[in-house]
């Protein structure tokens, strides 16, 4: 199983025409994404380049193609009023790639998300979301697959389904980083294990979905044995979420908090990355997330193995220094 999106799942991508989203749909197309058209104003009745319609609206895309899920590619200065377009149109899962969004922009939309339960924002600035699909040939990035979703930027296919991981075990990722998504993607796929759902929930300050509210679709669903979460300097989503999973998940997790070198005050890539106090730095967090029963690795070199002892499973020697 898989939480969110599936390989039934509806796509389109708002700012279809655009160098990034064109690029970025083919892409997803081709790991097997069941893209149904795009939406770009003023553009409505054409087709893309992969012979996907475009419309004009959201609520004319969802009318016409039955979409239940968005990838937005749209500038920063529009890029809130397509989330909310995507919330108003009725589209369940929103992914919000786009970065540098204005923060007081984002301020109103999560005002408006929480009143309306139909939709789930993941992101901004963010690589997005996938669940695995089997594969059927080929290796690296020739690679086929089947039966899985992609949206957003992730190389699909370093990604491991349940039914091919040689483990039999497959987890959940949550990341406020794109880059270390990657990295714990590839080094639990090398050690044979899969991965359920990918979710990089993206670095900004004001954001859609958090740890804790995927924490608990992860620990709803069956087939996710455990959790690797990566989190960053700045804020306490990650304390927060350690004593809920103490309260509330019975699967191992396994975490690592980037940004150990940060000097206090300075912001490190990511708008939300900034330490604010002393409960804000990355060794305060991992105290926190230890104290709370969570398996901490000290080194990104070492989300792999520290999940794959977290669940049990044998691994080289080599791959568990």
């Amino acid at each position: 199983m898989s939480i969110l999106v599936d390989g039934t799942t509806k796509v389109i991508c708002q700012g279809i025409t655009g160098a990034s989203g064109a690029f970025h749909t083919k892409g997803c197309i081709e790991y097997g994404t069941r893209f149904v058209g795009g939406v770009t104003p003023g553009k409505g009745g054409q087709t893309d380049a992969n012979g996907l319609p475009i419309f004009d609206t959201v609520a004319e895309a969802v009318r016409h193609t039955g979409a239940d899920a968005s990838m937005i590619f749209v500038p920063p200065p529009f890029a809130a009023d397509a989330v909310l377009e995507a919330a108003d149109a009725g589209v369940g899962v929103i992914c919000c790639i786009t970065e540098g969004i204005p923060v007081q922009d984002m301020v109103r939309v999560h005002a408006r998300l929480e009143e309306q339960t139909n939709s789930v924002l993941i992101g901004p600035n963010c690589p997005g979301i996938i669940t695995p699909g089997v594969r059927l040939s080929g290796e690296g990035s020739a690679a086929v697959f089947e039966g899985g979703c992609k949206i957003g930027i992730m190389p699909g296919y370093i990604h491991t389904a349940r039914a091919d991981a040689s483990t039999g075990k497959a987890v959940g990722i949550i990341s406020r980083s794109g880059t270390l998504t990657y990295e714990a993607v590839w080094q639990t796929s090398v050690l044979g294990i899969g991965q359920s759902t990918c979710v990089g929930i993206g670095g900004d300050p004001i954001r859609g979905l958090g740890f804790i509210d995927l924490l608990e679709l992860f620990g709803d669903d069956p087939e996710t044995d455990g959790v690797v979460m990566i989190g960053e300097i700045g804020g306490r989503d990650e304390a927060d979420a350690g004593q809920w999973i103490q309260a509330n998940l019975g699967k191992p997790v396994a975490a690592f908090i980037a940004g150990r070198t940060a000097p206090p005050g300075k912001r490190m890539g990511h708008a939300g990355a900034i330490i604010g106090g002393t409960d804000d730095t990355a060794q305060a967090k991992m105290d926190a997330l230890r104290a709370c029963g969570v398996t901490v690795c000290e080194s990104p070199a070492m989300l792999g193995s520290t999940m794959a002892k977290a669940l049990g499973v044998d691994i080289p020697e080599a791959a568990s220094t």
